[in-house]
């Protein structure tokens, strides 16, 4: 590897090779260094079409569209006492709007495409530590990644760069390592356990290719169709119930199937199937850092935060997140912004949409009181979450983005006048499949510019400026 770059991207996720593609197309010096040798397996295997777009930006679009994964038609509810559909059909286009992917294929596709817009990728490499001068990262010292358990001695070297994008994952290199910043929040403390099937029934309710989504007494599930002819299907559970009932049972086998006795829609996917591998888990703590960037560097993707996978949003802000640090970089390395107004846009437009997110998957918690109601009563928010995280402000964010989802709008009144102390009567979000348009996610126009910026795409990526006279209150 060379001595020194101007951007180095830590992590080839979809957050640091969509980061990475996109400055790269835009000129500059990009270096990317990731930990693993694609592929890797990595859990998230539904997409949102709101990926389709950047994936566009990318040149990536068509790649991932020849490659033969499962479409997704969209999502089939079985939430509480009642069933509905999203169907991305809706959304106006008239075709299917996404995918199921197997994650180490899709991740690898974005990875080698970064390579062919000249991005200089380095699998196989650890950030071992990295240097700070005057408060802004400047330099990391990286070693070659050992295989589980080898020993030696190691040989690497050192890399100097002008800015840093942080894409390394949960792992979070900036903020757990040196900031201290992350902080988890109060709710959302779950365990995810599970396999994969083959043989698998198809989802005979639902759109084309949907992800089923189920609610039992202990949590919910998920089942995933995948183009190689497994079933992606997991329990997500709270961690308390899940430790009791493992000690109860004694096996994450036995806790996962006795859960999905109080599932007949998994249960007659999987009435012929066969379970292909081990049992696999992941604690799915929610959390967030403080600040997403500052001098000298950007956290993307689940390096800045992480949200609960209820709604399938890991990629769709892992991408958002590799779009706006991209644009707001592209901006300020020509000399278009200054450091601190790229800095404050990123802050407040990856905040907002991971905030809105959250208030979106506390919408759906609250809806549904199970059997077991200690389940669904821990992913409340508290009020310290509710004060920490301006959820007065987040709801205002929600209400004014989805003025066209009806339904959606009635439910973030009903949630934010409870929050603030009303008690309305909340229904579940059944008619949410009266949805006509996706949620808009980014500031592509002048009305919703941060301090006088907004994101642009045309003639090139980055943010451009509006009047003073026009400018618009920051949300």
């Amino acid at each position: 590897m060379r001595d020194s770059t101007q951007l180095l991207v830590i992590g080839g996720g979809p957050a640091g090779s969509t980061a990475a593609g996109l400055l790269a197309r835009e000129g500059f010096d990009v270096t990317l260094v990731e930990r693993e040798q694609f592929p890797r397996y990595h859990i998230g295997e539904s997409i949102l079409p709101s990926v389709k777009p950047i994936l566009s930006l990318l040149g990536a679009y068509d790649k991932v569209a020849a490659h033969g994964f499962q479409p997704k038609g969209g999502t089939f509810f079985a939430w509480g006492p009642e069933e509905w559909d999203v169907r991305f059909a809706d959304l106006g286009e008239g075709t299917t709007n996404a995918w199921q992917v197997i994650r180490s294929e899709f991740d690898e596709l974005l990875l080698n495409h970064a390579k062919t817009v000249g991005v200089e990728v380095h699998e196989g490499v650890t950030i071992r530590d990295v240097q700070f001068a005057d408060g802004r990262p400047v330099s990391a010292t990286w070693v070659p990644t050992k295989p589980d358990g080898a020993k030696g001695d190691e040989q690497g070297g050192q890399i100097s760069f002008d800015y840093l994008i942080d894409a390394s994952g949960r792992g979070g290199v900036l903020a757990n390592r040196y900031f201290k910043t992350r902080r988890f929040h109060d709710v959302f403390k779950n365990v995810a356990a599970w396999a994969y099937w083959k043989d698998a029934k198809q989802l005979e309710k639902g759109p084309p290719g949907a992800i089923a989504v189920c609610s039992v007494p202990q949590g919910w599930f998920w089942a995933i169709p995948l183009h190689d002819g497994t079933m992606s299907v997991g329990l997500v559970t709270g961690k308390d119930l899940f430790n009791e009932s493992r000690t109860r049972l004694g096996s994450i086998e036995k806790v996962y199937f006795e859960a999905m006795k109080e599932c007949p829609i998994v249960l007659e996917m999987l009435e012929n199937a066969t379970k292909t591998t081990d049992m696999k888990t992941e604690q799915d703590y929610s959390y967030v850092a403080d600040r997403f960037s500052g001098p000298g560097f950007f956290m993307t993707g689940d390096a800045a935060c992480f949200l609960d996978p209820l709604l399938s949003t890991g990629v769709h802000l892992a991408t958002y997140s590799g779009l706006l640090a991209a644009a707001s970089l592209s901006s300020m390395l020509r000399g278009e912004i200054d450091e601190d107004e790229a800095t404050e846009f990123y802050n407040t437009w990856y905040r907002h949409a991971y905030e809105r997110m959250l208030v979106l998957v506390s919408v759906f918690y609250d809806s549904y009181r199970g059997k077991d109601y200690h389940f669904h009563h821990a992913q409340r928010l508290t009020h310290a979450e509710r004060e920490r995280l301006h959820l007065h402000e987040a709801f205002l964010h929600l209400i004014t983005g989805v003025e066209d989802l009806a339904d959606a709008k009635d439910e973030a009144f009903a949630l934010a006048a409870e929050q603030l102390g009303g008690t309305p009567d909340m229904s579940p979000m059944s008619r949410y499949n009266a949805a006509k348009k996706d949620v808009p996610t980014a500031p592509l126009t002048a009305d919703k510019a941060v301090r006088g910026l907004y994101l642009t795409t045309e003639p090139r990526l980055g943010l451009s400026r509006i009047a003073a006279a026009d400018e618009v209150t920051q949300p």
